[in-house]
């Protein structure tokens, strides 16, 4: 990872009609990191999108770029670029003159446009496109052509607002990877914007969990699904199994009745906490050699695996396994040390 910081932000507050939406908001971007604000609609994260491209204006703190506040530069003057959801194409110009408009406007020769705008349709696979109209374009044809214009300036930072929000699954998948693959060929720093922990999870170096203009947490893809810190984080990338349970002491843990040794340690002794278990870390026996045993309530088939609730201890735990118990089934549960992650008590 390149330590090198490029986009500071520092105790950002913004309100909009005197409700906070973000409230003392401090962010690190590094240099040539694809980074994530992951986070349910209205939690902040294409506003803090808009103050780094300066399309919003904080009520206080400092927006540093390289080190230099840039807080009063206006949009047009930022070493940023952004692809929209509603890719914002001009409709009147064809291909070739949506990706050179920005040039255009840096009163660039013909000579310097045209290799540019040519080499840049070929990295993002619309070579051979130039002069079809926008109107000929499906939607993935379309979001490309909005990320090649973007990207033929050179910015330091490519924004993206969920740019796949509107493309259909199967196309989404294929992007992801895309947008992947030219981020690390073009060596630029990207910051995306999704509600789709999925999505969030295949792209990125570092994820941004945020919920009511806050950051919950900030790690790698691995680290927010395996040691979410709170309870939001835990519900909010897939899906979890949350449990009241006690700290008895260092690596021991008792929950749904029954003492479970876990690799957690630091807490006090008979601390009460929460235990998070991810559904596919749940292991199915017989009853009789279960550490919890439960009584499967509904199975759903999911494909890939079956999807099984059950009542344990008046708690609903949802079961991932590729083997389906029957509704109304008595069946025995299994949890290794190395699947519980305990969380201290939250208010989130």
């Amino acid at each position: 990872m390149n330590e090198n910081l490029i986009v500071s932000l520092k105790d950002i507050v913004v309100d909009f009609d005197g409700q906070k939406v973000l409230d003392g908001l401090s962010l690190d971007i590094h240099d040539k990191e694809f980074v994530t604000f992951l986070g349910p609609s209205g939690c902040g994260k294409t506003t803090t999108l808009r103050v780094i491209a300066g399309f919003v204006t904080p009520k206080s703190g400092n927006v540093f770029f390289d080190g230099k506040d840039i807080a009063n530069m206006p949009p047009y003057k930022r070493p940023v670029n952004t692809v929209f959801q509603k890719y914002a194409l001009f409709p009147h110009l064809n291909v070739f003159e949506n990706v050179a408009f920005g040039l255009r406007l840096k009163k660039m020769t013909e000579d310097e446009i045209r290799p540019k705008v040519l080499e840049m349709l070929e990295t993002v696979g619309l070579k051979g496109f130039e002069r079809r109209s926008i109107y000929q374009l499906s939607g993935g044809q379309q979001q490309r052509v909005a990320i090649a214009r973007s990207l033929v300036n050179q910015p330091r930072v490519l924004l993206l607002d969920e740019p796949l929000g509107a493309l259909d699954l199967k196309l989404r998948k294929e992007m992801q990877l895309e947008l992947k693959r030219l981020q690390r060929e073009m060596n630029i720093t990207f910051v995306y914007v999704t509600h789709d922990q999925e999505e969030a999870l295949t792209m990125s170096d570092t994820v941004v969990v945020m919920s009511g203009g806050k950051i919950q947490q900030i790690g790698s893809p691995q680290d927010i699904y395996n040691e979410p810190k709170n309870a939001f984080v835990a519900r909010f990338i897939g899906d979890s199994n949350i449990v009241d349970g006690v700290m008895l002491r260092d690596f021991f843990v008792n929950f749904g009745g029954h003492d479970f040794t876990c690799v957690d340690r630091g807490f006090k002794p008979n601390e009460p906490v929460q235990v998070v278990i991810r559904p596919e870390d749940v292991q199915i026996v017989p009853p009789s050699v279960g550490m919890l045993t439960g009584l499967v309530r509904e199975v759903i088939f999911k494909g890939v695996h079956f999807e099984m609730h059950v009542d344990v201890e008046g708690y609903e735990w949802i079961i991932h396994s590729t083997q389906a118990s029957q509704p109304g089934e008595l069946i025995g549960m299994n949890i290794g040390p190395d699947e519980i992650h305990i969380m201290k008590r939250s208010e989130v």
